[in-house]
């Protein structure tokens, strides 16, 4: 819905409330409700956080305007933001107006590259650690790769989404995607640092931006 302009149409708060609610004691996040964390879910749900984390505009919007079943809407995924005129929208297309369209339409392809440059002032909307602790001690295998739990053999599909989410979460607290992130937010030595991954693409930022940068200009 992000790539298509259409962030809006979605309950963004439910949403959010909803997947923040994925994440177990187990520190890690299952995929639905009565299912065991999954180390591959690092990704599928805490990727959901942090593009959610920038279009926390709409969902103060939404928060303020909506009753869900007769019932306010839970303020948990907005208590831990301080909101500017700039970041409610008025100096900004995604939130004007309460639509997440742009003024010209062509510029929905590139959308990706608008999006990742969003600045926010917002905490993360999971436990960044937490998750860290799950796919470093539980996903993680020794003899190299990730699995979706203890008792679960590795696999390339696993790895890779331990290891974007696990990037994810590394870089929850930084203000611009693929921005600077404090030694705080990274568990264990700073070393463990991955590099950042564009949460709308999954892929490393700096690839992206080279990618971006060859085919506009076809």
């Amino acid at each position: 819905m992000i790539l298509i302009n259409e962030a809006d149409k979605l309950d963004l708060p439910s949403l959010v409330d909803w997947v923040a609610s994925r994440q177990g004691v187990e520190c890690g996040f299952q995929g639905r409700v009565n299912k065991l964390v999954d180390g591959c879910y690092s990704f599928w749900q805490g990727g959901v956080l942090a593009l959610a984390q920038r279009l926390l505009p709409i969902v103060h919007k939404q928060l303020e305007s909506s009753f869900i079943s007769g019932v306010q809407a839970s303020a948990e995924c907005k208590k831990s933001c301080n909101f500017t005129a700039e970041e409610t929208g008025q100096d900004d297309n995604l939130c004007r107006d309460g639509t997440s369209h742009p003024e010209n339409e062509g510029e929905l392809s590139d959308f990706g590259f608008s999006y990742i440059g969003r600045h926010t002032e917002c905490d993360p909307l999971f436990h960044s650690i937490a998750l860290q602790q799950y796919i470093l001690l539980c996903s993680q295998v020794l003899e190299g790769g990730f699995r979706d739990k203890p008792g679960k053999q590795r696999d390339f599909y696993h790895s890779c989404y331990c290891l974007s989410g696990l990037s994810v979460s590394q870089y929850s607290w930084s203000k611009e995607d693929g921005g600077p992130t404090l030694t705080s937010s990274v568990l264990g030595p700073y070393s463990n640092l991955l590099e950042p991954v564009h949460p709308l693409y999954n892929v490393v930022v700096d690839k992206y931006y080279k990618s971006h940068e060859f085919f506009s200009t076809l």
